[in-house]
C-alpha cells in the first residue's frame, strides 16, 4: 500500500479529552501551554472543554462529553481530517463505562497517522517540537485499494 501525504498547516487542530481523575492534569498542562494553543483550533470532549475554557480564557470548540459521545466525534473528526493531533489525558487504573468508544478513538488515531500524547510526558514532546510552528506532512496509507476491493458474500 503506497502513502499519500496529508498536509497540516501551521495551526494546528488539537482535540484534548482528559479522564476524570486526569483533568485536573490537563488544567495544569493546558495552563502553562496557554499561549502556545492559542495559536491554535483547540477542540475538547464536554466536561473537559468547559473547564479549559473557563480556566484559560479562551474559545475552546467543546463536543459532547466522552460517555455521550464525544469520543466518537473526535474519531469522526479525524477521518474527516479535521483534527490534526489529540492529547488524551486517560486514566488507566479506572474503567471506564464508555471504552470501547475510548479504544475506537485511539483506533482512528492509528489507522490515520495522527500523533497522540496520553501522558503529560509525550504531551510535553509533542506540543514543545518545531513541527508544531510549521507545515507538516503527515504520511497516511493510501486507502484508495482498500476501498474498492471486492468482497465475495457467501449465500448461507
Amino acid at each position: 500500500m503506497n502513502d499519500q501525504k496529508i498536509a497540516m498547516g501551521p495551526v494546528k487542530k488539537i482535540a484534548l479529552v482528559a479522564h476524570d481523575h486526569k483533568k485536573q492534569t490537563l488544567i495544569e498542562w493546558s495552563r502553562f501551554n496557554r499561549d502556545l494553543l492559542a495559536h491554535h483550533k483547540v477542540f475538547a470532549t464536554g466536561t473537559t472543554g468547559k473547564l479549559l475554557e473557563d480556566e484559560l480564557g479562551m474559545r475552546i470548540q467543546k463536543l459532547q462529553s466522552g460517555p455521550l459521545g464525544g469520543d466518537q466525534q473526535i474519531g469522526s473528526k479525524i477521518v474527516e481530517g479535521k483534527v490534526d493531533f489529540i492529547i488524551f489525558f486517560w486514566d488507566p487504573l479506572e474503567p471506564q463505562p464508555h471504552d470501547p468508544d475510548v479504544k475506537a478513538l485511539l483506533r482512528m488515531a492509528v489507522v490515520w497517522n495522527i500523533p497522540i500524547a496520553c501522558n503529560r510526558a509525550s504531551a510535553d514532546f509533542m506540543i514543545s517540537s518545531p513541527l508544531m510552528d510549521g507545515e507538516y506532512n503527515r504520511l497516511v496509507p493510501d486507502y484508495s485499494m482498500y476501498r474498492i476491493r471486492k468482497i465475495d458474500i457467501e449465500e448461507a
